[in-house]
């Protein structure tokens, strides 16, 4: 059955990839993004199954009408991808409250506009997939990142309750979880970084920006292959809370399971001792 698909952050990485794949599958796209010249250059020219939409996600009202515009035209919409995102790194000390408050109104506040703006008619539809594209640092803290990890880790735990409240209407949340990935999220183009430098961190940020730099267009996870596998899910009966994807993902994430399940069992007899002796 054709879906239609609403996407943020489409114009380029992995949200034009989703874009291409659900097109090569047949569905419809409402592909957003700030600039709408920049969708149409890199999608081509609206069409029978696709519709560029200027939206830029920290405006909710842009959000409400860019959906209505959605609806208007296919009828409805089946999967809403929350795509749209960047990273701003640097060390925490080095940040300010506007390169916080930034941060969030894009990775996370931009989320809830969309889904605010979206979930009427998928719940109306009683039928539908959300994908929240988060990270591998929605699952691990890293140095140099503490903004993107922050706002990454609120992204799932508004997830997972958001799976759990829409469950009853036939829509379900995956939350994609990309290790590195061949896109430009390193590029100038994309990242940022705090503009407040303390001399502490002078080493070891050159180090680590360093290590970005000669990363970037080396990633192993080919954004191509994860565009296709988000569409497998798109039409998987039971699609997962998580899907992570790369196997750099998936093998740190189990090694984090693993110590975690770890200090768990060692703080065991503490953690229970902090049980009320109450009357049952």
């Amino acid at each position: 059955m054709q879906k239609t698909w609403f996407i943020t952050g489409a114009s380029r990485g992995l949200g034009l990839e989703i874009a291409k794949a659900a097109l090569r599958a047949g569905d419809r796209v409402v592909a957003t993004g700030r600039q709408r010249a920049s969708l149409s250059e890199a999608l081509g020219p609206d069409g029978e199954t696709l519709l560029s939409v200027e939206l830029d996600v920290i405006d909710a009202d842009q959000a409400k009408a860019a959906v209505a515009t959605a609806v208007s035209r296919f009828g409805g919409i089946d999967v809403l991808v929350n795509n749209a995102g960047y990273g701003h790194l640097g060390f925490f000390e080095e940040m300010d409250a506007h390169d916080v408050q930034a941060q969030f109104a894009t990775n996370l506040f931009g989320v809830f506009s969309t889904t605010w703006a979206a979930l009427p008619a998928m719940r109306a539809a009683r039928t539908g997939r959300i994908f929240n594209i988060s990270s591998l640092g929605g699952l691990l803290g890293a140095e140099l990142a503490s903004l993107y990890c922050a706002s990454k880790f609120a992204l799932e735990g508004f997830s997972e309750a958001l799976a759990k409240e829409v469950a009853p209407f036939g829509l379900f949340v995956t939350i994609v979880e990309p290790g590195p990935f061949r896109t430009d999220f390193l590029t100038p183009a994309s990242i940022r970084f705090g503009g407040h430098p303390v001399a502490d961190y002078d080493a070891r940020r050159g180090q680590l920006r360093a290590g970005f730099e000669q990363r970037d267009g080396q990633q192993p996870g080919d954004p191509v292959k994860l565009a296709d596998a988000m569409v497998k899910l798109a039409n998987d009966p039971a699609p997962p809370m998580r899907f992570l994807a790369g196997s750099i993902a998936l093998d740190a994430a189990e090694a984090k399971l693993a110590a975690m399940l770890a200090e768990f069992d060692r703080w065991r007899a503490l953690s229970v001792s902090a049980d009320g002796d109450y009357a049952s």
